[in-house]
């Protein structure tokens, strides 16, 4: 095997490797609600008033999410998307 095609088939097999472990990192968090700070919510809020990441207005604000490590949210005193639902229609 020459050079150049043994660094064409390390290259594949990292960029398979970053592909596969990519989904696995997603699992291993959660979103979590009223725990972002002005300008550092993740994405898209329960109202619906914005949909991209960087946007929420408030601290702590219940229609706001982060994405955590799967089973700190409530750690952080942050409230489920079930949780954080039912406090915003009260």
């Amino acid at each position: 095997m020459n050079k150049r095609a043994m660094i064409a088939a390390a290259g594949a097999s990292l960029m398979s490797l970053a592909l596969v472990s990519a989904p696995v990192a997603a699992q291993q968090k959660e979103k979590c609600f009223g725990i972002a700070k002005a300008g550092q919510n993740d994405c898209a809020n329960l109202a619906g008033s914005h949909s991209c990441a960087g946007q929420s207005k408030l601290d702590m604000d219940k229609g706001e999410w982060k994405y955590v490590a799967k089973g700190t949210c409530k750690d952080m005193k942050g409230l489920s998307a079930d949780e954080a639902k039912a406090m915003t229609k009260s």
